[in-house]
């Protein structure tokens, strides 16, 4: 799940603006063999949506990988949106792809105590790093018979009898092969306010190209959900069909309703 913070902006209003610098803490800053990684604590005095946060960033755009908080479960931001996967996908194990510092991990384990995860990060730095400065350690311990993760590459990620559901993977086609019959994919795409690693390409782009990619892999569905003050900040997109959003409304916590009805089918 990437987000793209800049710390410049003196008047943040949404989770794509900036955070004012006099208000970020540094925490972690060190390369590992696959990325730049740095940790953010976020004064709980800033306004803006992640005050309070820590903010795991990657590479060096700085683009957000994971975050944690303290003193509650749902953030108000695009990341609450994977919380709302699991009462429309077959039983199953979900995999999470990219697994980063477990924040999503966290929140579908507390919020649906049935759900078994498999998460794949290629990167063991970003795991030891979730584990000592964004409470990953903690929700191991407290789910250590439903949360497994896995060190390596997650186009290698299998389950027996297939997954119910990926998050954020990055090979369609592929990856729509090892989901179990009713699975889905929900898939952060990032967006204006991501800065993509080409230089010459910006986050739009990427994430144009993504649902072309996405929605020749997944004839049967696609749809899409859009955050930020403009349009197409930040993107979510969720494969299958959305037929009874007032079941699913019904089988997630009250908090999350909101975004159900916020989805749109992709056009063209």
């Amino acid at each position: 799940m990437d987000d793209q913070t800049h710390l410049s902006n003196p008047q943040p209003k949404s989770q794509g603006d900036g955070i004012p610098i006099d208000f970020v803490k540094l925490l972690v800053n060190f390369k590992s063999r696959h990325n730049y990684i740095k940790v953010l604590e976020v004064s709980r005095k800033a306004d803006h949506p992640f005050r309070g946060f820590r903010l795991l960033l990657l590479n060096g755009h700085g683009n957000i990988h994971s975050i944690s908080l303290l003193f509650r479960t749902l953030t108000d931001t695009y990341f609450d949106v994977f919380a709302t996967l699991p009462p429309i996908i077959s039983p199953g194990p979900i995999g999470i792809l990219g697994f980063g510092a477990g924040f999503t991990a966290k929140l579908i384990l507390e919020l649906y105590p049935e759900v078994v995860l498999h998460g794949w990060e290629i990167d063991p730095s970003v795991i030891d790093v979730g584990r000592e400065y964004l409470g990953l350690s903690k929700i191991e311990k407290q789910h250590s018979d439903r949360l497994f993760i896995y060190i390596g590459n997650a186009l290698k990620a299998c389950v027996k009898g297939g997954f119910s559901s990926f998050l954020d993977p990055v090979t369609w086609e592929k990856l729509r092969k090892s989901l179990r019959e009713g699975g889905r994919i929900m898939v952060n795409l990032g967006g204006i306010c991501v800065e993509a690693e080409d230089s010459r390409k910006d986050g739009k782009y990427f994430m144009e190209e993504s649902l072309k990619a996405i929605s020749k892999a997944f004839s049967d569905g696609l749809y899409i959900l859009s955050f930020g003050n403009r349009k197409n900040d930040s993107s979510i997109a969720l494969t299958g069909q959305l037929s009874d959003s007032d079941a699913w409304k019904k089988a997630m916590p009250k908090p999350l309703r909101c975004y159900v009805d916020a989805w749109t089918p992709l056009s063209g």
